[in-house]
């Protein structure tokens, strides 16, 4: 269910700007602590990520440290095409190149993302330099909706399955993009939906109980 936030909620980049939500984010759950799982070897990182013009520039600056990390130089990093989307930051964005059946940022001798391990190895707040919808995952935006990626919807990921809803896996990247008043809300909308949900719950035991019909 697509639900209207009181306000739009704006990234501290201008946009995206969040107004919907699909109550959905609150109820699907998979495995969140990837590095603490090699199962499925970094299979979301197969098809590369989307980047804003502005994130490609600040890579690309970065491309003395992150090099080496990469193995290529920065002009090899990115696809070459740009797409318009209001969406991004800039107005424009591409994507990272995919090389041998994953992102070209992917850590081929080791697990997970080699920019997020920069930043770790250099002190650098992640969020400055990894693409925003690596950082949302399983979420993702579109026309001011915040929403399951499409790896949740085609039920390709892996890891779903046991484990915290996709709005856990994020609230905390949420928080920093978008700034604690949408958290706020969006954790007042949790409760309502997850009370509703206990509530249902508490309502089918009791029919059965009794032997009512469920309805």
């Amino acid at each position: 269910m697509i639900t209207a936030l009181s306000r739009p909620y704006a990234s501290q980049e201008g946009v995206p700007v969040i107004t919907h939500v699909d109550t959905d984010i609150f109820v699907l759950t998979y495995f969140m602590h990837c590095m603490k799982c090699d199962f499925c070897h970094d299979s979301c990182c197969g098809y590369g990520a989307d980047t804003d013009v502005t994130n490609v520039r600040r890579l690309q600056a970065q491309g003395a440290g992150l090099g080496p990390y990469v193995g290529v130089a920065p002009d090899g990093w990115f696809q070459q095409t740009y797409a318009k989307d209001g969406d991004y930051p800039g107005g424009r964005y591409t994507r990272t190149r995919v090389a041998d059946g994953s992102c070209g940022f992917l850590n081929r001798s080791g697990r997970g993302c080699l920019i997020h391990k920069y930043c770790m190895d250099k002190g650098i707040d992640f969020h400055q330099l990894k693409p925003l919808v690596c950082s949302l995952f399983p979420l993702t935006f579109d026309d001011g909706r915040l929403f399951p990626s499409a790896e949740i919807l085609d039920a390709s990921l892996q890891c779903l399955g046991p484990g915290p809803t996709l709005y856990r896996g994020a609230r905390a990247d949420l928080g920093h993009y978008f700034g604690s008043g949408l958290v706020a809300e969006l954790d007042a909308l949790e409760t309502r939906i997850t009370d509703a949900k206990a509530r249902e719950g508490r309502e089918s035991t009791l029919r059965q109980t009794v032997g009512e019909p469920a309805r």
